[in-house]
């Protein structure tokens, strides 16, 4: 028996140990205070104040969930969120896998140029004001649309997407079509799009995750409380403490009020997680396939 291969073989085994154990740490530094929230959201406040409250819940109940839920302007923002987010990345598809597209294909006159001028808005912008001013004069203060033209396409995503087309639709399949009589719009829509299933998952994961969690441009462009996104209503809920004047105002003891303002501070971070986080394991598939692929080459 070769001792060399024992020996190596030891020595994998050793390095398996510490990579299993970091990782393990670190799966337990990362999913930990997710795991903390969750149950710290059904248990007795008393017991999260006194330091009980770190690995199973304690008395549990469900009183700061209903509270959230009853609230309208939970539902309001669920809502509004919603509609940013289907229409914010439905335009940010669009115009991303287009001009990705475009710029992917070398017989693009000038493609250099035009990357060149996009990767240069990564580097160099007008700033808050410029922009502010911008959507002002257009007329999209307070509306919905300040919070989805702005941020229409994203110059990384662009790059990520040009690079998987680069990879994966090669040259002699477009000349072929051509021969067909295949238009550039058909081979765009019928041959191209059904290709790229992995990298529309990544972005349509990119750009919703963005919309959902996006609560700035709400702070600075929206005035109007019935436009207000779910992040912007549970960000006045955690910082401004709104939760006692909106859901905890039939209770009459100071102490109360501050009881269940924390189960709701608690519960809000769960409710505006939990959509993604169900979403999230059903294109895990296509959004692991598609990083891969857009970053075999630049």
């Amino acid at each position: 028996m070769d001792l060399s291969s024992i020996n190596r073989s030891k020595q994998d085994k050793i390095f398996d140990f510490f990579n299993i154990a970091l990782l393990t740490l670190l799966l337990i530094a990362v999913m930990y205070p997710l795991y903390f929230v969750i149950i710290a959201s059904i248990s007795n406040p008393d017991r999260i104040f006194a330091g009980d409250v770190w690995l199973f819940p304690r008395d549990i109940t469900f009183e700061g969930y209903i509270r959230i839920f009853q609230d309208g302007k939970i539902w309001t923002g669920y809502k509004n969120t919603i509609i940013y987010t289907t229409l914010g990345t439905a335009l940010n598809i669009a115009l991303t896998l287009t001009a990705a597209y475009a710029l992917s294909r070398k017989d693009f006159y000038g493609r250099t140029f035009f990357m060149v001028m996009f990767v240069f808005t990564m580097f160099f912008s007008g700033g808050l004001i410029p922009t502010y001013l911008v959507v002002k004069d257009l007329g999209m203060v307070n509306t919905m649309w300040a919070l989805i033209i702005p941020k229409a396409v994203a110059v990384w995503n662009i790059i990520v997407a040009r690079t998987f087309f680069q990879a994966t639709i090669p040259n002699e399949m477009h000349e072929a079509a051509k021969v067909d009589g295949c238009s550039n719009t058909k081979f765009f829509l019928k041959i191209v799009l059904p290709l790229s299933k992995p990298i529309i998952a990544v972005m349509v994961l990119f750009y919703a995750v963005s919309h959902w969690n996006s609560y700035f441009d709400a702070l600075i462009y929206l005035n109007d409380e019935s436009l207000y996104p779910l992040q912007m209503v549970l960000r006045n809920i955690l910082i401004q403490n709104e939760a006692a004047a909106t859901m905890v105002g039939d209770l009459d003891s100071f102490a109360a009020q501050q009881r269940i303002a924390e189960l709701i501070k608690y519960g809000v971070i769960i409710v505006g997680s939990l959509p993604l986080l169900i979403v999230y394991p059903f294109i895990q598939k296509y959004f692991v396939q598609g990083v891969m692929i857009g970053g075999i080459k630049g």
